[in-house]
């Protein structure tokens, strides 16, 4: 498939292969002095993945642990290779993904600041001119001479986060690390979000928070055990997910005398409608972090 002006991200046939080790209990010794192979099983996290991200889209990315979700952004930060088909992309791309993911743990969070900037290709100048936003945004100004090690999660979030929009990619990866930050921090990304999506900037968002996807996305993917599920409008594509999730295998069905949970709700009951209302009884629309509610 050839790459499109108006694509940020071109998937074509995209696979990515792992190799599982079986032999694990063989030590050094042992191989040598049996002669013996170790065995190998290959697991395709993802395969024949074909996927056209539009500049300027929020693209939302579903599906359950394990799905290959991860994967597909590690091949498009170039962290992995695919082992079959290609991943063009075309733009300044930044990345935030795993916890921690890029910071040296032994230097300070300046130190740090200074270094992904680097990597992304920006002079000491250019960092000079950003540093105070980023810090600031990151609410560490008191800890910016701390070596990261010393970090609480919440704290490598914020800078990381804060880095990676702060270098003005046209193509911002983000995977689950947001689950991590609290309230008030998440909002402030939110808001972030909607500022980059208004500048016309692409945005791909993994996430679990199908909330989260719907709000923010107009498009969305879901994998399913590395392959690709379906692609539309996010609505669509996570109640088909959701429906998906239904449908799948699950336990046996407990016994009538089995301990009936959530309020006395058995196997055979069905719940008509749910009113959520605050601690005074009174019906609620928007629900905030630290307010009391009841179902």
């Amino acid at each position: 498939v050839a790459p499109s002006p108006d694509s940020a991200v071109l998937l074509d046939g995209l696979g990515k292969r792992f190799r599982l080790t079986h032999d694990r209990n063989w030590t050094l010794k042992a191989t040598v002095l049996a002669g013996h192979r170790t065995r190998y099983e290959e697991f395709w996290a993802l395969r024949g993945v074909n996927l056209d991200i539009p500049h300027g889209s929020t693209f939302g990315i579903i599906g359950g642990n394990g799905s290959g979700k991860s994967t597909l952004l590690k091949v498009l930060a170039e962290i992995l290779r695919p082992d079959e088909g290609t991943a063009t992309v075309n733009g300044r791309l930044s990345a935030l993904l795993e916890l921690g993911a890029g910071f040296h743990p032994e230097l300070t969070g300046r130190e740090n600041v200074y270094l992904n900037g680097a990597i992304l290709g920006f002079t000491s100048r250019e960092i000079r001119r950003r540093f105070d936003d980023i810090v600031g945004f990151a609410e560490l100004d008191r800890f910016i001479d701390e070596p990261v090690r010393n970090y609480s999660s919440g704290m490598y979030v914020r800078l990381g986060f804060s880095v990676a929009i702060h270098v003005e990619p046209e193509i911002l990866l983000v995977d689950e690390v947001l689950a991590v930050g609290d309230h008030t921090f998440q909002k402030r990304c939110l808001d972030r979000f909607a500022q980059l999506k208004a500048e016309g900037r692409t945005i791909i968002l993994v996430s679990h928070d199908l909330d989260m996807v719907g709000w923010l996305c107009e498009q969305t993917a879901w994998i399913q055990q590395g392959t690709l599920q379906a692609v539309g409008p996010s609505p669509k594509v996570i109640e088909r997910f959701l429906d998906g999730a239904v449908d799948s295998p699950t336990p046996a069905d407990p016994s009538p005398s089995a301990p009936r949970r959530f309020g006395g709700l058995g196997p055979d009951d069905l719940v008509r409608a749910v009113d959520l209302v605050d601690a005074n009884g009174h019906p609620m629309d928007r629900v905030g972090s630290g307010r009391p509610v009841r179902f």
